[in-house]
């Protein structure tokens, strides 16, 4: 059976692609590209005639057959527009579809906007959790960024241009008022780095749309021991994400070191946890 590479390419500087993936993008059969106009750009500038075809988030279900029949008669490789394929970019599907077909999956690691983002900020010095482009319709918005803030932990969210300021004053309202940064045009020539507020960063690029490739993040909470209204905020987060009061009190346990029967009885009150009374 044939391979699916999963080869990363550069944010913008065109140096940071590695000397492996410039190999393979030369020895595969075709490329899978999001843009092929943009990937085609990357071969010229390295000489590589490898054939393009165009796999984006608009086509992957219709294209499936098509790469697994590629697959069939060699290599494959799967890139992005920038960054690492399958990070909130085109190819979860394929890739599941290619194991499921009996094919052997390989990354080829290289940039990635998450990672250069949480190395940069100053705001990441462990574990963090990443959102990735947040949802459009608000109720399922609410319901990752009510997770998000029951986890306590850094977050690193993708947005465009023309949603920052907008996105920005969600994250205030459902994170508190935490230090965040706003990167921009990671490994470009006009690549920044601003640190604020949220409610000053959402103040800002409310008024001002800022140019380019876009990367957020938020602090953790600060660590403390978690008083009783925060216990409260915590719980509310969980069940507002949609979860039961048991899952909520369960999460919640492991967040704040409190009792999950206390924090059981202070999910069931909440208004959408009304009328569970099992799985305690």
């Amino acid at each position: 059976m044939s391979t699916l590479y999963l080869v990363a390419t550069p944010l913008g500087n065109l140096e940071d692609i590695t000397l492996r993936a410039l190999r393979l993008l030369r020895e595969v059969r075709v490329i899978a590209a999001e843009d092929t106009r943009r990937t085609r750009q990357l071969l010229t500038h390295f000489g590589i005639a490898t054939p393009l075809l165009s796999y984006h988030a608009h086509n992957e279900h219709r294209r499936r057959q098509t790469m697994l029949a590629a697959l069939d008669r060699g290599d494959v490789a799967l890139v992005s527009d920038a960054g690492s394929p399958g990070i909130s970019d085109p190819g979860f599907d394929l890739v599941n579809a290619a194991w499921s077909a009996g094919h052997v999956v390989s990354p080829v690691p290289g940039p990635s906007a998450m990672i250069a983002a949480a190395s940069m900020s100053g705001l990441v010095p462990g574990g963090f959790v990443a959102l990735g482009f947040l949802p459009r319709q608000t109720s399922e918005r609410n319901t990752v960024l009510g997770r998000a803030a029951a986890a306590r932990l850094p977050l690193i969210i993708y947005e465009a241009p023309t949603r920052v300021g907008s996105t920005l004053w969600d994250l205030h309202r459902r994170l508190g008022d935490r230090q965040a940064a706003i990167l921009r045009e990671l490994t470009k020539i006009h690549e920044e780095r601003i640190t604020d507020t949220l409610s000053n960063l959402a103040t800002r690029f409310e008024r001002e749309e800022p140019r380019g490739e876009i990367v957020i993040v938020v602090d953790a909470v600060v660590d403390h021991p978690v008083s009783d209204d925060e216990a409260i905020g915590i719980v509310a987060d969980l069940v507002g994400s949609g979860l039961s009061p048991s899952q909520a009190a369960r999460e919640a346990s492991a967040i704040c070191g409190r009792p999950r029967s206390e924090l059981y009885d202070l999910a069931r009150q909440m208004p959408s946890g009304l009328g569970d009374s099992t799985d305690q």
